[in-house]
């Protein structure tokens, strides 16, 4: 009998549970579980499925019909396309600033990260592709602006997404353009400021805002528009901070 009733409430259960889908840029991929697990305990029914990958490639995805209800980019320009093409409902809103740093899996010094970029001993620089990773697009702006671009350009090995770019930076690469995000995971904290990264001049690469919206798929959702709302909350707010991000 115990054992009926135990069946009987998990199928109760399950059949209570609800799950949204949601494509997230491989720059959140380090918040997106503390993200998760805040807004679960608000929905504890909901179960969020996510998809991680390059803000490009997602996009195409969805294009082709990849069955998703949210969006997180890692830039405004993709959530813009698919708001403009009704693929997306909601308008583009801004859920973070991220920012990019210079990281090295051995000492370095960045007394002067442009000096350092040419140096003979550092041979492979990883950075993301610039037509499919926005934070690839901000680091050959950032590049060009300070007229290095052209002289280390051959140095480059690309990654199609911030992760995989993070990942050869730190197996393969002598050095690499990432996402200041990464440095708060678990996996990453040990590298140190000044010792094994530096910051990226704000000021020379605009402001990699990345946007939101809730897809075509999403529409009447009320789940989907739940975890939207929960996105742009205190809550998910201090998460994005925790995580070296820039919120307002």
């Amino acid at each position: 009998m115990f054992k009926k009733i135990v069946l009987i409430l998990l199928l109760v259960c399950f059949a209570d549970a609800k799950s949204i889908k949601i494509a997230v840029a491989a720059n959140v991929s380090y918040a997106i579980d503390e993200l998760i697990y805040e807004f679960n305990k608000q929905y504890p029914n909901i179960k969020v499925l996510v998809t991680l990958g390059s803000s490009g490639k997602l996009t195409s995805q969805i294009k082709n019909g990849a069955p998703y209800d949210i969006f997180m980019s890692a830039d405004m320009r993709y959530p813009s396309i698919l708001y403009r093409d009704k693929l997306a409902i909601s308008i583009p809103k801004v859920y973070a600033k991220g920012s990019l740093v210079i990281l090295s899996n051995q000492k370095r010094d960045f007394t002067n990260w442009q000096k350092l970029l040419q140096n003979k001993k550092i041979r492979k620089i990883a950075i993301a592709n610039s037509k499919t990773a926005p934070y690839g697009k901000a680091t050959v702006e950032a590049l060009k602006n300070v007229k290095l671009y052209d002289k280390i350009k051959s140095k480059f090995v690309y990654g199609e997404s911030i992760s995989q770019t993070i990942s050869y930076t730190i197996t393969s690469a002598d050095i690499g353009f990432v996402a200041k995000s990464s440095l708060y995971s678990p996996n990453m904290i040990h590298f140190k400021k000044n010792v094994n990264w530096c910051d990226v001049d704000i000021g020379i690469y605009a402001p990699i805002s990345q946007g939101i919206v809730i897809l075509k798929r999403g529409k009447n959702n009320n789940d989907a528009k739940a975890f939207y709302d929960f996105i742009e909350s205190q809550n998910a707010k201090n998460i994005f901070k925790r995580f070296g991000y820039i919120v307002s």
